[in-house]
């Protein structure tokens, strides 16, 4: 597997890396890959499947210059912002038989995850609501993926240090919430891990064994998808 500590300047960009990377591995242009970068400035991003009416608190983030925009992946809607670490793993999925449905691989990368990061906190961790990571009840990580015929993205966010002000300023109540939520309010739910970014990207570089450097950027195809999906609000505003 290939390591990818790849930020790049906008929003949009960074989304579009990640399927940019599913399809290079789709066509067998490029190894797995476990990718990491940091959000740079505040951004909501819906699930694929989300409505954003439903989801977001529009009128403050059109009056702050909050970007809303979708991603490729399903799950719920979140706020990417400076205290959020972002990965993204592309596997191949004839390559191992716990990737061959949607719940299998739930199970599989988020107990490698899990076990990553247990390594480096020493406490005891948690995979509840099928794709979160939890510490004494609280979310520090949500995750989701996207499936092609030969190969899968599945990608999440590490909250490090993120306001959770902003985030109860950004979003609404989830139209859909996992059983252990309990109907707690954004506040009440997220935890910061308060660790360096480095410490957990490294974790993960150990954990998925990714020790050799990706070193070719899929320019072409990030600069389409920009063009093409990203930036659009046929795309982002779609639901």
């Amino acid at each position: 597997m290939k390591f990818f500590p790849l930020t790049l300047s906008s929003p949009e960009e960074n989304l579009a890396c990640d399927e940019a990377l599913l399809g290079a591995v789709e066509q067998g242009e490029c190894d797995e890959v476990l990718r990491v970068w940091n959000a740079l400035s505040y951004f909501v991003v819906v699930g694929y499947s989300n409505r954003v009416e439903t989801e977001v608190k529009v009128p403050f983030c059109r009056s702050q210059n909050v970007p809303v925009l979708r991603r490729c992946t399903g799950g719920g809607t979140v706020l990417q912002g400076p205290g959020c670490l972002n990965y993204s793993l592309v596997l191949r999925i004839e390559d191992s038989a716990a990737l061959t449905n949607i719940t299998r691989t739930n199970e599989y990368i988020m107990a490698r995850n899990r076990d990553a990061l247990v390594a480096l906190l020493g406490s005891e961790l948690r995979v509840q609501g099928h794709t979160d990571l939890t510490r004494d009840g609280l979310k520090f990580s949500g995750n989701a993926q996207k499936r092609k015929l030969k190969a899968l993205l599945f990608h999440g966010t590490f909250l490090l240090g993120l306001d959770p002000g902003m985030v109860e300023r950004t979003l609404r109540m989830p139209s859909r919430e996992p059983g252990y939520r309990v109907n707690r309010p954004h506040r009440d739910f997220i935890v910061n891990l308060e660790v360096p970014a480095s410490q957990v990207a490294d974790a993960l570089v150990q954990g998925w064994e990714a020790h050799d450097l990706l070193t070719e950027v899929p320019t072409e195809r990030i600069s389409r998808l920009v063009s093409e999906k990203y930036s659009c609000s046929e795309w982002n505003w779609k639901f």
